[in-house]
């Protein structure tokens, strides 16, 4: 992957509950990471959150800024790993639900894996846009007016929504050239 320099400098927030896919979440942070972004784990959870790894408990990792002191304005760009557990905790938090809603009503990129895509429901975001997820989520996507398509990732108005773990190169690639696009965008309007 050709490395952007124009993510140098930029803030991404990667928001996750206890039970994300863990290689949702480390794999596109190590590409931001990579292409010169600094990314923050926020949590529900004050000091560490535990990911999931396939069938069992993966690795804790630390909370770099608590949610109840994240605030939108303060990244460029939001990362939502996803896991069945993870959005199933944070869709019924309201902070979390208001800080994911903060990103689309700011136009900043949202990239979406898995099932994270249930947050985006709760947030009320999904409705006239193109997207995918892991396949169990699409009637519920539907249901609230988002069209739901069957690729490794789509791109929708700086949303980027992927299906599954083995989407992430394609995910990856996407994201990255979304947040830069992104930040460019803003710094010309």
């Amino acid at each position: 992957m050709k490395v952007p320099a124009n993510l140098k400098g930029t803030r991404i927030a990667i928001l996750v509950a206890d039970g994300f896919e863990q290689v949702e979440m480390t794999e596109p942070r190590k590409a931001l990471d990579m292409c010169g972004a600094t990314t923050h784990i926020i949590s529900p959870n004050k000091d560490t959150v535990k990911g999931w790894n396939q069938i069992e408990w993966g690795e804790t990792f630390e909370v770099n800024v608590p949610l109840e002191q994240a605030r939108a304005c303060y990244y460029d760009a939001l990362l939502l790993p996803g896991g069945v557990m993870n959005p199933d905790t944070l869709r019924i938090n309201a902070r979390a639900v208001e800080f994911v809603r903060s990103f689309f009503l700011n136009q900043k990129p949202v990239a979406a894996l898995c099932h994270s895509l249930h947050l985006l429901i709760e947030a009320d975001v999904v409705r006239d846009r193109t997207l995918t997820s892991y396949p169990s989520l699409r009637k519920d996507l539907e249901n609230a007016g988002a069209r739901w398509v069957d690729r490794e990732v789509v791109v929708d108005q700086g949303l980027v929504s992927s299906r599954k773990p083995d989407d992430i190169p394609a995910f990856n690639e996407k994201m990255i050239k979304e947040i830069a696009e992104g930040i460019n965008c803003r710094q010309h309007a």
